[in-house]
C-alpha cells in the first residue's frame, strides 16, 4: 500500500447518502439519528429514512431482523433521503445481503468483518463469503473488525465482553464521523447526558466512538476523508425534527393558539405512538394525555373532552381508524371539534406496522356508515406536520367538525431541519364559547338552541357543560335542526344530511387555492400529489425539466374539500399523473369529481418513491 497523507485536506462533496444497516439490536437507528444530529449541528440540509425490520424479534443474523437508517446530507436544499446510497455500513452478512441491491456500482461498503463467520453467513443465505468470492468487485470495500476493536477499547473499563459488544455501533459512528468530518462534540455530549446515570455504559460508548474516530484517522485504510459544507439557509434557530415530534409540537401550539386545554386520548399503535409519548411531556402547556385500553376508548374520551370544552385529539393508524369509525360518526352528528390523526402504514388488518404507505385516503373519505363527511388535511414533510396540526385544529374549531389529519410512517420517523417559527407569526385560532341563550321560546322566554348555526360557516354554537341556561341533549340519534331535539322526521334528516355536507364543502372558501410549480403556463404534464410523495415528486419533476421537458406539479394539503380552483388547474394541462403509495386512491377521486383522465403511478412495497422511479414514470408518460 502506498503511503497516505493523513494531513491532506478532506475532499469536498456537495452531498452524500449513507445507509447504516445491522440487526435490530445493533443500534442502527440510534447510530443514524446521532449522525443526523451532528450533521444538523454542522449546518447541512438533510433528510432521513429510518427502516425498521418487519419482525422486531427476528433471530439475530436473519434477513427479517435487519434494521436500517438512511441519511442524505448536502450543502444545498434537498427533499428526499436519496435514491441510491453512496455508502453502506453493514454490521453483519444479513445487513449486506438485504441492502446490497440498493447500492450503485462504485459505491463504498464498510463491513464489520467480525460478524462474517460461517454461522452468520449461513443465516444470511450465503454459500460463500461475499468478502472473498468476488461478488463485491464493483464496489470499494473496507473490512473493519469493529466488534473486536470495540472490545479491546472498552476492556480497561471493566466492561464484560458481552456488554462491550453493544457499543460497536458507536465505533461505526465514530468511524463515519471521521470519514465525513462530522463534529464529535455533539455526540460525546449526548452520550454523557443520555447515560449519565450509568457511568460505565457512558464510558464504554465514549471509548468506542473515539476509537472508531481514531481508527479512521490512523489505520491508513482510507485514502482520505470527505467534507460537505453547511447549506445556505435563511437565518433563524433550527432543530432537527421528526414528523411525529412536529405533530406533537403542533398540537401543543394549537392548544396555545386556540386558548384551550388539549386532551389526547389514544391507544399506542405503530407508527403513531411517539405522538402520545411526546405530548405526555408537556403538561405545563395544559396538555392531558390518556393511554387508553383500546382504540374506541381513546376516541371516546377525546370526544367527551371536546364536549367539555377541550381541544380533543386521538391518534392512531389505519387499523385504529377502522375501530374508531362509529365514534367518528358520532362526532359528525354532534358537530364538535375533534382531531383524528392517522399515521398510515401498509396493508389491511395488522398489515405492515413498520412500513409506510398512503393506504387510508378512501377510508378517511368514506369509511363510516351513513352520509358522514369529514374534512381531511395531509402533511407532506416531517416539519410540515407542525403546520398541518395547526391547520387541522383551525378547521375543526371554526367549523365545529371532526377533522382527519393524515401522516404516514415515512413522515413520522423521517427527519429534516426545521426553522422554529416566531410565535407572533402563528395564527390566532381561538373561538368563543356560547355563554348566553340564542333563541326565544314560544312563551317569550330565552332558551338555547344547540344547532342554531352561524350563517357563514354553518357551525353550531359550542356550549361548555354546566353553563347556566345552556343545557342541551347529546347523543347519536338524529337531531332537529336548530333545537337539537331528537327527530325522526324524514325531511329533517335529509335537511341535516345536506347541511353537514354543505358545511364541509364550504371549507373550500376558507383554504388557499392549490399552487402550481414548474412550467406553470405551458407544461405538457401536470403531476398532482398529496402527502409524503412531495419530495420525490419535486425531485423527479425538476430532473425532467432539466432534460428539456415541460412539467408542472401541484401538491394537495386539503383533500376534503379540495381547493376551489383544483378543477380549473387540472383542465389546464393535456396530461395529469397522480403518484401514490397505494393503488390509485386519489386518482379515483379526481377522475370521479372532475372527469379528468388522471393516470395513477402506484407503489405498494412499504417504501417511499425514489425520485428516480418517478422520473422514469414521468418520462414514460411524456413518451420520452
Amino acid at each position: 500500500m502506498a503511503d497516505l497523507d493523513q494531513t491532506a485536506a478532506p475532499i469536498e462533496l456537495d452531498r452524500v447518502i449513507i445507509r447504516f444497516a445491522g440487526h435490530a439490536g445493533d443500534g442502527m437507528q440510534l447510530t443514524g439519528d446521532r449522525f443526523t444530529s451532528a450533521s444538523a449541528v454542522f449546518g447541512n440540509d438533510l433528510a432521513t429514512l429510518p427502516e425498521f425490520p418487519a419482525e422486531i424479534r427476528a433471530p439475530a443474523g436473519t434477513l427479517a431482523g435487519v434494521s436500517a437508517f438512511q441519511v442524505h446530507i448536502s450543502d444545498h436544499e434537498i427533499t428526499t433521503p436519496g435514491d441510491a446510497p453512496n455508502v453502506l455500513v453493514a454490521m453483519n452478512p444479513a445487513a449486506l445481503r438485504s441492502e446490497l441491491h440498493l447500492m450503485a456500482d462504485g459505491s463504498t461498503i464498510i463491513v464489520n468483518t467480525d460478524a462474517f463467520d460461517e454461522r452468520n453467513l449461513t443465516k444470511a443465505g450465503y454459500a460463500t463469503s461475499p468478502l472473498t468470492d468476488g461478488s463485491l468487485a464493483h464496489h470499494t470495500v473496507y473490512e473493519v473488525p469493529m466488534t473486536s476493536l470495540t472490545k479491546d477499547a472498552v476492556a480497561p473499563l471493566g466492561v464484560k465482553p458481552r456488554d462491550a459488544e453493544r457499543s460497536k455501533n458507536f465505533f461505526a459512528l465514530g468511524l463515519i464521523s471521521w470519514m465525513y468530518t462530522r463534529p464529535s462534540e455533539p455526540t460525546l455530549t449526548w452520550i454523557d447526558e443520555k447515560f449519565g446515570s450509568k457511568p460505565q455504559v457512558a464510558a464504554a460508548n465514549r471509548a468506542a466512538f473515539t476509537t472508531g474516530h481514531a481508527f479512521g484517522e490512523t489505520a491508513e485504510l482510507f485514502e482520505h476523508a470527505y467534507s460537505i459544507r453547511p447549506a445556505t439557509v435563511p437565518a433563524g434557530t433550527y432543530t432537527n425534527i421528526t414528523g411525529n415530534t412536529a405533530l406533537a409540537w403542533g398540537l401543543v401550539a394549537a392548544g396555545q393558539l386556540a386558548k384551550l386545554p388539549v386532551f389526547l386520548g389514544s391507544y399506542p399503535i405503530t407508527p403513531a405512538s411517539d405522538i402520545l409519548h411526546e405530548l405526555s411531556k408537556h403538561k405545563s402547556f395544559g396538555i392531558r394525555t390518556l393511554q387508553a385500553e383500546d382504540e374506541i376508548a381513546g376516541i371516546g374520551s377525546a370526544l367527551g373532552a371536546a364536549f367539555g370544552g377541550h381541544l380533543g385529539v386521538t391518534t392512531t393508524s389505519g387499523p385504529g381508524i377502522a375501530l374508531k369509525s362509529e365514534t367518528m360518526g358520532l362526532a359528525v352528528s354532534l358537530e364538535l371539534p375533534l382531531l383524528i390523526i392517522d399515521v398510515q402504514r401498509g396493508g389491511p388488518s395488522t398489515g405492515l406496522p413498520t412500513k409506510t404507505e398512503q393506504a387510508d385516503l378512501l377510508q378517511a373519505m368514506y369509511g363510516r356508515h351513513g352520509e358522514c363527511p369529514i374534512p381531511i388535511v395531509a402533511a407532506y414533510t416531517p416539519s410540515h406536520c407542525f403546520e398541518a396540526a395547526i391547520e387541522a385544529a383551525r378547521i375543526a374549531l371554526k367549523f365545529r367538525t371532526p377533522v382527519l389529519l393524515l401522516s404516514d410512517g415515512y413522515l413520522a420517523n423521517g427527519s429534516e431541519p426545521w426553522r422554529l417559527p416566531d410565535v407572533a407569526d402563528l395564527p390566532d385560532i381561538s373561538v368563543a364559547f356560547a355563554t348566553e341563550p340564542n333563541h326565544v321560546a314560544a312563551d317569550g322566554s330565552p332558551e338555547f338552541w344547540p344547532y342554531l348555526r352561524d350563517p357563514q360557516t354553518l357551525a353550531r354554537p359550542w356550549a361548555v357543560p354546566g353553563t347556566p341556561g345552556l343545557e342541551h341533549r347529546i347523543g347519536g340519534i338524529e337531531k332537529q335542526d336548530g333545537s337539537g331535539n331528537i327527530s325522526y322526521d324524514p325531511a329533517n334528516h335529509e335537511h341535516m344530511v345536506h347541511l353537514r355536507a354543505e358545511k364541509v364543502a364550504g371549507i373550500a372558501t376558507d383554504i388557499p387555492p392549490v399552487a402550481v410549480h414548474g412550467d406553470v403556463d405551458d407544461a405538457e404534464l401536470l403531476v398532482l400529489g398529496w402527502g409524503s410523495t412531495w419530495g420525490a415528486i419535486d425531485g423527479a419533476a425538476n430532473r425532467c425539466r432539466a432534460r428539456g421537458h415541460k412539467v408542472a406539479y401541484a401538491h394537495l394539503v386539503h383533500l376534503n374539500p379540495f381547493p376551489a380552483n383544483l378543477g380549473e388547474v387540472l383542465r389546464r394541462y393535456p396530461r395529469v399523473v397522480v403518484p401514490e403509495l397505494n393503488l390509485g386512491q386519489l386518482s379515483r377521486l379526481i377522475r370521479a369529481e372532475y372527469l379528468v383522465d388522471a393516470h395513477a403511478v402506484t407503489k405498494v412495497q412499504g417504501l417511499p418513491f425514489t425520485a428516480g422511479e418517478l422520473e422514469a414514470a414521468f418520462l414514460k408518460e411524456l413518451g420520452a
